[in-house]
């Protein structure tokens, strides 16, 4: 692949299902995109699709919590593609559970992945794109990062971090990089197969009765992708039409 290529390149962590996904397949169009899971098969099939398509998608095995794959994710993008524009910083978990319940490893398994995965992913990227002066970095949240409910407790803190995060950076880095906070609505995605507690699945379930699909997800990113470089779309919130939260 040419270096020189116009398109711009776009970095997506949590690429192989939900919202990751379906960003991957929508941005793919127009875009290079370089899938990061830990999933691979499903990246490979994936990528396999978007370049059946006529799109660009190129996969490398990525694990979040690590700085070091970070790092290489990073690097792997910028030298196949020569710069790195956009960073979608979407892996998270959501192992819902009452605090009584003291499920300590999974509220670890959130803040190491819906947490540290975001420090590692700006961490890694950040300095490239101060050295190309562009680039733009979406992280993830959600209507958690906004208000809390039971169960949801440390999955709420995990998003109110990322919020912070996300305006802390958009505060420092100045006029060359954009920062963005996408905060999706119920979705339908694989997150709640993660619930072990009985009564944060069952709570999750009544949640979801009302639910979008991901690629609703993929077009908000795309519209903040495609503004003019003097433009941040600095907050995104997107959720269901009918739902009061």
């Amino acid at each position: 692949m040419s270096k020189q290529s116009s398109k711009k390149v776009a970095l997506i962590t949590g690429a192989s299902s939900g919202i990751g996904e379906a960003t991957a397949k929508h941005l793919g169009r127009e875009m290079h995109v370089v899938l990061g899971a830990r999933r691979t098969e499903r990246l490979a099939r994936l990528a396999t699709e978007i370049n059946a398509e006529g799109g660009s998608a190129s996969v490398f095995p990525l694990d979040v919590t690590s700085e070091a794959s970070m790092n290489d994710f990073v690097r792997f993008a910028a030298e196949k593609y020569g710069r790195v524009d956009v960073l979608i910083n979407n892996a998270g978990v959501m192992p819902l559970s009452k605090l009584e319940a003291r499920k300590v490893d999974e509220w670890n398994q959130m803040i190491d992945v819906n947490i540290r995965g975001v420090l590692h992913g700006i961490a890694a990227a950040l300095p490239l794109m101060q050295e190309q002066r562009s680039g733009q970095i979406i992280n993830m949240a959600s209507i958690g990062a906004y208000t809390v409910s039971p169960t949801a407790a440390v999955y709420c803190a995990t998003k109110f971090a990322v919020a912070a995060i996300t305006e802390g950076l958009r505060q420092e880095v100045g006029a060359d990089i954009r920062v963005t906070l996408m905060s999706p609505g119920v979705v339908e995605s694989e997150l709640a197969e993660s619930i072990s507690d009985p009564v944060g699945r069952e709570e999750m379930r009544s949640f979801r009765q009302i639910s979008i699909k991901p690629e609703a997800i993929a077009r908000a990113i795309a519209f903040a992708i495609e503004q003019p470089a003097d433009v941040d779309v600095s907050e995104i919130v997107v959720r269901p039409t009918a739902s009061p939260y």
